[in-house]
């Protein structure tokens, strides 16, 4: 269960890394820090996080079925279609604007989030294998 809990929150700070990254490299691509600030920066991650979850097997399975040659992009289909939905939704977290924040900004937090996924796991599971080693 611990294990369980430490691979969500590196995700979710995963994919906080990717659309900070994408919001820095991008003009189309922006955090809105008004109103919301940033706990509508926090509910847009949390709920990008979970639309990522459920699309990311949910699109596999689909190119699986329907074409299988696209089976390669199904990471970055599926964050653009979280980052969609995000969009839509009422929170004014996420603004993304022209066909470069489109195109680029799913590849950049697809990117940055996949880094960051395999990366951060090797920083908390080597301190707690050193937490072991100590005895704590």
């Amino acid at each position: 269960m611990i294990m369980f809990l430490i691979r969500t929150a590196i995700f979710v700070v995963s994919a906080a890394l990717g659309i900070l990254v994408a919001d820095w490299i991008l003009a189309d691509f922006n955090i809105v820090w008004g109103e919301g600030g940033l706990w509508g920066f926090i509910l847009a991650v949390v709920i990008y996080a979970i639309l990522q979850s459920v699309l990311a097997p949910w699109t596999a399975r689909f190119a699986q079925r329907n074409a299988p040659a696209l089976l390669g992009g199904v990471g970055i289909v599926s964050t653009f279609l979280a980052l969609f939905v995000v969009w839509l939704l009422p929170i004014d977290a996420i603004e993304i604007t022209g066909w470069i924040g489109w195109v680029l900004g799913p590849v950049i937090v697809w990117l940055v989030t996949a880094l960051a996924t395999l990366l951060l796991p090797m920083f908390f599971i080597k301190e707690k294998v050193q937490d072991r080693k100590n005895g704590k």
